[in-house]
This record gives C-alpha cells, sequence and structure tokens, in this order.
C-alpha cells in the first residue's frame, strides 16, 4: 500500500469510528454473541438439558440428492459446498460472479475430487435474476439423471454494505439480497422442494446481529429498504440487523404456514445461526478497523473460520426429519432461543403479507404465489 493510500484508509478510518453506526456494531453486536454463548453457558451450568440434535445423512441410492446454496463462492457458503458434497450431496453453488463460480468448483475440487457440482451465476437482490435461476434450474434437473428435485436450501448470500445502494426494482441491496431474495427463491423452489422422494429441508442463515433490534417496523418502505436509500446517514447496521431479523420471522411464518398446508411432514426449516466468522462480509469496513475487531474477537475466543462456523448450518441442514422450527448454534446440534420479537406470531405475519404485495408489481407476483 502505497502512501497517499495508507493516508487515505487512516482519515476514511477516522471518520467511520466517529459514526453511531460503527459503535453500535462495535457495543450491541458484541453484547448479542456473548447473550448467545451465555444461554450454552446457563444450561449447562445449571444442569438444563441443552437440546441439541444428531446429524442425519443422505442416502445416495438411487439418485444422489441436490442441495442449493446461495453465497457459495467463498466463506461460510464455499465451506458448506465443499462439506456438503463430502456427504454425498449434488451441489449447485449460486453466486454473482461468473470467475467467482469457477474458482470456488475449482477450490472444492482440488479438496474433494469425487464433489458433484454445479454452478449458476444469479443476483440475488435482483427478483428478475432469482426467477431465470428458477427455470434454468428446473431444466437442468430434467436433463440430468437426477430426480426432478431438491433436497436441502440454505439461503445463505448476505452482504454488509456501508453505503446505500439501489437494485433494478429499487429496494435497497442489503435488504433484497438478505432477505427479499431469500424469500422470492424459497417460494420459487417450493415445488422443487415439496417434489422430493424423501423429505426436504430450507435452512436460513441468520445471524446473532438480529438481538439488536428492539423494535419492528413493517411496512413496505422499511421491508424493501427504499426508505433508507435517502437517509442523510444511511444506518447500515440497523438495516443488517433488521435484515437478519427478517429472515428469521420469515422462517418461523413459513413453518407455520406450511403447518396450515399439511405439507409439515414433507418440508422442514431451520435456522442457523454461524456466530462470529472470519469471512468478507467486513470487506466495506476500513481494513485497519475490521483487522481491529478480528484480533479483538479472537482473544475473547469467539471467532472461527469459516471451517469451524459451518457447524451449525450443516447440523441444520442435516437435522433429523421431523425438527423444524428451530434455531441452531454452537455447534453438536445444539440449538438455543432467538430473540422474543423474532418468535412474534403477529409480526411474522405482517411481514409475510407485506413481503408478498411489494413482490405483488414485479413478475414474481404471478409465478410466486402459492
Amino acid at each position: 500500500m502505497n502512501p497517499f493510500t495508507m493516508v487515505k484508509e487512516m482519515w476514511r478510518a477516522f471518520f467511520f469510528v466517529w459514526s453511531i453506526q460503527f459503535w453500535r456494531m462495535s457495543l450491541l453486536w458484541t453484547l448479542s454473541i456473548l447473550y448467545s454463548h451465555f444461554q450454552l453457558f446457563k444450561a449447562s451450568i445449571y444442569s438444563h438439558k441443552i437440546v441439541s440434535y444428531p446429524r442425519c445423512f443422505p442416502s445416495t441410492t438411487p439418485r444422489r440428492p441436490v442441495c442449493v446454496i446461495t453465497g457459495a463462492t467463498s466463506g461460510l457458503g464455499l465451506a458448506t459446498a465443499h462439506q456438503l458434497s463430502k456427504d454425498g450431496y449434488v451441489v449447485v453453488i449460486v453466486g454473482r460472479s461468473e470467475q467467482l463460480l469457477s474458482e470456488a468448483i475449482r477450490k472444492i475440487k482440488g479438496w474433494n475430487e469425487d464433489a458433484c457440482l454445479k454452478a449458476f451465476q444469479v443476483d440475488m437482490s435482483s427478483v428478475e435474476s432469482i426467477m431465470k435461476f428458477k427455470m434454468s434450474l428446473q431444466q437442468w434437473l430434467l436433463d440430468s439423471d437426477l430426480h426432478c428435485s431438491v433436497q436441502i436450501l440454505i439461503n445463505n448470500a448476505g452482504i454488509l454494505a456501508t453505503s446505500p445502494r439501489a437494485t433494478a426494482e429499487g429496494y435497497d441491496q442489503m435488504m433484497a439480497t438478505n432477505y427479499i431474495g431469500a424469500f422470492a427463491l424459497t417460494k420459487l423452489l417450493l415445488p422443487l422442494l415439496e417434489c422430493s422422494p424423501v423429505s426436504s429441508r430450507i435452512v436460513n442463515v441468520s445471524s446473532f446481529t438480529h438481538r439488536a433490534v428492539i423494535d419492528m417496523q413493517v411496512d413496505e418502505g422499511t421491508v424493501s429498504g427504499k426508505r433508507f436509500l435517502s437517509s442523510k446517514q444511511y444506518p447500515y447496521a440497523n438495516i443488517y440487523e433488521y435484515s437478519k431479523l427478517c429472515l428469521l420471522l420469515f422462517s418461523f411464518e413459513l413453518h407455520r404456514q406450511l403447518c396450515l398446508m399439511g405439507k409439515s411432514h414433507q418440508i422442514f426449516v431451520s435456522v442457523a445461526d454461524p456466530g462470529v466468522v472470519q469471512t468478507n462480509i467486513m470487506q466495506e469496513v476500513p481494513a485497519i478497523l475490521s483487522c481491529l475487531a478480528f484480533s479483538v474477537l479472537k482473544r475473547l475466543r469467539l471467532l472461527q473460520s469459516p471451517q469451524s462456523g459451518i457447524n451449525s448450518i450443516i447440523d441444520a441442514a442435516l437435522a433429523p426429519p421431523g425438527i423444524s422450527g428451530a434455531y441452531f448454534f454452537g455447534g453438536k446440534g445444539r440449538t438455543i432461543n432467538s430473540s422474543a420479537l423474532s418468535r412474534n406470531a403477529k409480526s411474522a405475519l405482517e411481514l409475510w403479507e407485506t413481503t408478498s404485495n411489494l413482490l405483488s408489481v414485479t413478475p414474481f407476483g404471478v409465478e410466486g404465489k402459492s
């Protein structure tokens, strides 16, 4: 790094530190992850039985099962794709960059030469791109010797954007990627999940940061993120927390809706919280500060590598049939309670209806009806 770039980065870090959003991340997010670990600690100290589930590995006969993973070109998504390829799944990796998808396949093949992989270039912040992916995936399944169904869908794609960016639909890019895209993709793939000859599972990757939200506002301007795009100060930390809370509420409402439709014995929904993992999620934060944060978290023994961080995701993906609506955290098949706000049935239904209305004016409105 040349001196000019170094000085510029230091000034950027200086102004970044003086923002409310930075201190929200530093304080509230640290308290949130500590509280999650406290739940595990408290259960062990007071001899409360921690609810945990063993992993159930798939049968690969007569046809190998299919798993779809979004955000699979790096970090948690890449590590999860590698692990599930070892567990016998045909892994469909989804990412925005064709180059990164090619690199991801090369890496996984290097780790596991028997891996059966398929890559699709998809922008998870674009409804149109997600709809095209659904059609391409369905056609690929029909053309292959695989059963035309999906056994696991892992909604892992997520970003932490520190500046406002709008999608083609006019949504805030962070809300679109972290929540709306997962909502749309899940509803579009439900028929393929339902067609599975064995029970199927949806895993939504959320975050402990959802605990920092204390007031749930549900309206189209907030859910789409449009009201944040014109804000004088872009509240990126608040939006990230809110998007992860929305993903949780969606998960629990989807579980309820499947029960009402009589499909709760066929499609199961779980949430995975990986904890603090050293990935490129902090790439828009000044490098000086992200390195400092990782250093502190490492000293507190809270920081994990992607290979360790995927434990809760794999636990959720391979949970026994019948386990639905659980919040996996801490590995070893363990589950804890998410925030009380995330389990509010009224807010979950309002969010479901608001998101459906929001998408009804897009091409998804016709195809995504259920």
